[in-house]
């Protein structure tokens, strides 16, 4: 197992643009306890990187770092060289998918995927999102409503989020694979290989292995910043 560590951002030249998303030796403090420090990453164009770690360790905390949606307690977090929590342009291209699936109980599954699509700015018409609920099997239950879904019914109904994407944007993905059957994860894994062919990015972390027809994925062991 590899980490994908690179050396701190530095100002770009045209023969070497910056990267898409980097993580310039960054801490995590939990309380009391520090989860990792030193640690630096790039996520470049068109790349995807598996984060690795044992149960405790923080790569949840990392993603939400990574998105911009928690401060490092030291080190930078930057996209294109810009802080991330200071450059609205970021916040409209990234897709953050945590382990909770962010859908309201009370809404359909129609309903709750138009409300995501509109709060970030996506295509929410019915044709799209129709389209969007049958690729990820969920057509049949698009009127039923999210509290009466199974795990594993949430979870795609989650993921219809990443078919609305068009352009090179970044995925920040918390256990997209978890409580998806076999179809499931090859209807995931087709999204994430498009994704990157338009030069997106992709982080995610994922406790079982994404299987031989996921795309290529850097590995980077967060154990190793205890």
């Amino acid at each position: 197992m590899s980490n994908a560590a690179a050396a701190p951002a530095t100002t770009p030249t045209d023969a070497e643009p910056l990267p898409t998303l980097s993580l310039d030796n960054v801490a995590c403090r939990r309380g009391s306890r520090l989860l990792f420090k030193g640690l630096s990453l790039e996520v470049r164009k068109g790349q995807a990187t598996w984060l690795r770690g044992r149960n405790g360790r923080g790569k949840t905390s990392l993603l939400r770092m990574a998105a911009g949606l928690a401060p490092p307690e030291s080190g930078r977090v930057l996209w294109r060289g810009v802080p991330v929590r200071q450059d609205p342009a970021f916040m409209r291209s990234l897709v953050f998918i945590g382990h909770a699936n962010a859908l309201k109980d009370d809404l359909t599954v129609f309903e709750a995927l138009q409300f995501l699509a509109r709060l970030h700015g996506r295509p929410d018409d019915a044709a799209t999102l129709g389209d969007a609920l049958e690729r990820l099997g969920m057509a049949a239950r698009r009127n039923a409503f999210v509290r009466t879904l199974s795990q594993g019914q949430r979870r795609r109904a989650a993921l219809a989020r990443l078919t609305l994407e068009r352009g090179a944007s970044v995925w920040i993905l918390d256990e997209p694979y978890d409580a998806l059957d076999a179809d499931g994860v090859q209807v995931v894994n087709e999204l994430l290989h498009a994704h990157l062919s338009r030069s997106g990015c992709i982080l995610l972390t994922s406790h079982q292995a994404p299987g031989a027809a996921a795309p290529a994925m850097a590995q980077f062991d967060l154990d190793s910043f205890a």
